[in-house]
C-alpha cells in the first residue's frame, strides 16, 4: 500500500534524525499531526503560540547544527510562524517549517483563512512550495531540505488541507545529499593576504561565529601575529575561554579594550564576521577578510583582500606564508586595557555596591524593591550555572549584562536573536534547547518586556515538565529603548510596564516562582533557582536607572543623556 503524503514526510523526518516538530494542530494539519501521533522517532510539541514553536525549531537547529522543524496552519497559524522563521534565517540556521493551507480547488479564491504563503515567506525562505499533487513527493520535499541544510536558511512547504491523507501512485524512499564541500581561496589571493600581514606590526583579529569550528587555527593566527582578538557576541561560545588573546566585545554592548585594539591596529583581519555596525569599524586600517560566502565580503567595510573560503581551511592554508610579529606591544596594550575594564565591572557586580554609592540618591529617585543592580544578578547567575549550561538571551539589556559578566567557559553554549534582534525570544528558544538537551540546564535570562510577549508558552514548559530556569530582568521598563531614548537626549517616554508579580504567575501556572526584592538575598535566591528540580521562574527586581556605557561614549551621547534626564526631572510636559 502506497503512503500518502504526510507518512512521507514524517518518515522522511525520522530518517533526518529529526526529534520534534513544533506548532499549534489545526485542521490543515490533521493529516500530518496524525501521522506524528502514531510515529516511533518524532514527536509533537504543541506550543500556545506558532511564534515560540518558529523560535524553538530555530534553537534546536543552531544548537544541534542539523535542522528543526515547526508547523503552523493555514492562514493566521502560518503568519505567526514568521518572527522565529525570520531569526532562523537570520541566524543562517536550516528549518524547515511546514504550513498548511486551504483545500486545492480553493487556492486563489479569497478562501476563508486563505493566505498566499509563497508570497507571505518569499523574503524570509531560501526555498518555498506549495504541494498541489501528491506525485510531487518526496521530490519536493527533498529540494526544501537540501536548499534549508545546504543553504543554512529556512524552508517552506505548504500542503493543503486535502491533500495530506492522499496517498502517492510511485511511492519510493526519500534521498538527501547534504554534504556540505569546505573550500579555501585561490593561492594567488592567500599570498596577497601574506603580503599585508607581513608588512604590518599591529594586526587586530575580529572573529565571528563563522570560525567556531577553527579554534585551533585561529588561536595559532593570533600567536603568530601577536594580535588582540575581538570578539563578537556569537563568537564568545568557543573563543572566550582559556584565551589569553581575547579582549570581549566591541560596538554598543562592548568595552573600550575592545574598541582601542580595532582603532589601534594598522590592519584588520575579519574571521568569519559579518559584524553589521559599520561605525565600530576601524577608518583608516587594511582589511583582510575570510567568510564562507563571498556575498559577505566587503559589505561592512572596504576589504583590501578578500579570501572567499571556509576559515579553517584557509588559515591553513595561509599560515604557512606568514612571519611571526615579535614585537607583542599591541597585544599587551590591548589585553592590560580588556582587565583593567573586567576589574571595574566586577566592582559593579557586588550587590553592595549600590549601598556603598547610591545610598542617599536612592532615598530621592526609587525604592528599596528597585535596588537590585543587574550586573550583579547576571554576575550571580554565571557563578552558579553549570559548566555545560546552555544560555538563551532576550534582546536588549538582558543581553548587555549576559555579554558583559556571563562567560562562555567549559562546554556552555550560548543562543539569542543577535541577528534578528527580536524580543521574546529567550524562553522559547529555551524551551526548543531543553528539549535538545533534557540532562543540561538550560538558563534563559529575560527581559520582563519579553517574556511578556509570549508569556502563554510558560505553560508549554508545564505540561512537557521541562526544568528550563527562567531568570527575569525586571526592571519594570523596556531598558534598551530607554536608553536608546534618553542617549538622544530625549525624555523616556512609552517605556514603563506595568508588571505582575511574575514569579506569582508562574507559581499559578505549576511552576516554581521566587520573587527576589533585596540584594542581600540575591545569591541566594540564584543559588535557589538553579538546585530546584524542575522548571523555575526567578523574578528579580532590577534597577530601572542602571546604565550600560558603551565601549566608545561620544560627547553628544553624554550630553543627551543630561538633556533627557534635566526633562524627566523638572515638572510638566514641556519642562
Amino acid at each position: 500500500m502506497a503512503r500518502t503524503v504526510a507518512h512521507v514526510i514524517v518518515d522522511a523526518l525520522e530518517e533526518l534524525g529529526v526529534q520534534h516538530v513544533f506548532g499549534v494542530v489545526g485542521d490543515a494539519l490533521n493529516p500530518l499531526t496524525d501521522a506524528i501521533r502514531t510515529s516511533v522517532g518524532l514527536n509533537w510539541v504543541g506550543c500556545r503560540h506558532e511564534e515560540a514553536a518558529a523560535f524553538a525549531a530555530s534553537a534546536q537547529s543552531q544548537l544541534s547544527g542539523t535542522l528543526g522543524v515547526c508547523m503552523g496552519t493555514v492562514g493566521p497559524g502560518s503568519v505567526h510562524l514568521l518572527n522565529g522563521l525570520y531569526d532562523a534565517a537570520k541566524s543562517r540556521t536550516p528549518v524547515l517549517a511546514i504550513c498548511g493551507q486551504v483545500p486545492l480547488a480553493e487556492i486563489g479564491s479569497d478562501y476563508f483563512q486563505e493566505v498566499d504563503n509563497d508570497l507571505l515567506f518569499r523574503d524570509v525562505a531560501v526555498h518555498r512550495a506549495t504541494v498541489t499533487s501528491p506525485d510531487q513527493m518526496p521530490r519536493l520535499l527533498e529540494s526544501a531540505v537540501r536548499a534549508a541544510v545546504t543553504q543554512g536558511g529556512v524552508a517552506v512547504l505548504t500542503v493543503p488541507g486535502d491533500l495530506g491523507d492522499q496517498e502517492l501512485s510511485d511511492d519510493r524512499p526519500t534521498r538527501f545529499a547534504l554534504d556540505r564541500a569546505v573550500t579555501r581561496p585561490d593561492d594567488p589571493a592567500l599570498a596577497r593576504a601574506a603580503e599585508l600581514l607581513n608588512a604590518a606590526s599591529r594586526v587586530t583579529l575580529l572573529v565571528g561565529q563563522g570560525a567556531r569550528e577553527a579554534r585551533t587555527e585561529v588561536l595559532r593566527t593570533a600567536e603568530l601575529l601577536a594580535a588582540p582578538m575581538v570578539l563578537t557576541l556569537k563568537a564568545k561560545e568557543g573563543f572566550e575561554d582559556d584565551n589569553t588573546f581575547q579582549v570581549g566585545q566591541t560596538g554598543l554592548i562592548g568595552n573600550p579594550a575592545a574598541a582601542h585594539a580595532l582603532d589601534s591596529g594598522d590592519v584588520l583581519f575579519m574571521l568569519g564576521t559579518d559584524f553589521p555596525y559599520r561605525e565600530w569599524y576601524p577608518k583608516d586600517a587594511k582589511v583582510i577578510q575570510v567568510d564562507s560566502r563571498e556575498e559577505h565580503l566587503g559589505r561592512r567595510t572596504p576589504v583590501d583582500v578578500g579570501l572567499a573560503g571556509d576559515v579553517g581551511a584557509t588559515l591553513r592554508a595561509l599560515l604557512p606564508l606568514v612571519k611571526a610579529v615579535p614585537d607583542r606591544a599591541h597585544l599587551d596594550d590591548a589585553r592590560e586595557r580588556f582587565l583593567r575594564w573586567q576589574e571595574g565591572q566586577q566592582r559593579l557586580a557586588d550587590p553592595a555596591h549600590e549601598h556603598r554609592w547610591t545610598g542617599k540618591l536612592r532615598a530621592v529617585l526609587d525604592n528599596r524593591e528597585h535596588a537590585i543592580r543587574p550586573e550583579a544578578l547576571a554576575a550571580a547567575v554565571d557563578a552558579y550555572a553549570d559548566a555545560d549550561a546552555v544560555f538563551t538571551s532576550d534582546t536588549g539589556m538582558a543581553t548587555v549584562w549576559l555579554s558583559r559578566f556571563v562567560t562562555m567557559r567549559g562546554d556552555r553554549r550560548l543562543i539569542g536573536s543577535y541577528n534578528l534582534g527580536s524580543m521574546a525570544n529567550a524562553m522559547p528558544q529555551a524551551l526548543g534547547a531543553q528539549l535538545w538537551a533534557p540532562d543540561r540546564q538550560i538558563v534563559a535570562l529575560c527581559g520582563d518586556g519579553g517574556l511578556s510577549m509570549l508569556l502563554g508558552d510558560l505553560m508549554t514548559i508545564k505540561t512537557y515538565g521541562l526544568p528550563v530556569k527562567l531568570v527575569v530582568f525586571d526592571n519594570r521598563r523596556l531598558g534598551m529603548v530607554k536608553l536608546e531614548q534618553e542617549q538622544a537626549g530625549l525624555p523616556e517616554f512609552g517605556t514603563e510596564l506595568d508588571n505582575p508579580d511574575f514569579a506569582a504567575v508562574a507559581t499559578a501556572l505549576g511552576l516554581t516562582g521566587i520573587r527576589v526584592t533585596d540584594p542581600a538575598d540575591l545569591h541566594e535566591g540564584v543559588r535557589r533557582a538553579f538546585e530546584t528540580p524542575g522548571p523555575v521562574l526567578l523574578d528579580v527586581l532590577t534597577n530601572p536607572e542602571e546604565v550600560a556605557v558603551p565601549g566608545k561614549p561620544t560627547v553628544a551621547q553624554g550630553w543627551g543623556f543630561a538633556v533627557a534626564k534635566a526633562k524627566e526631572l523638572l515638572p510638566g510636559r514641556e519642562g
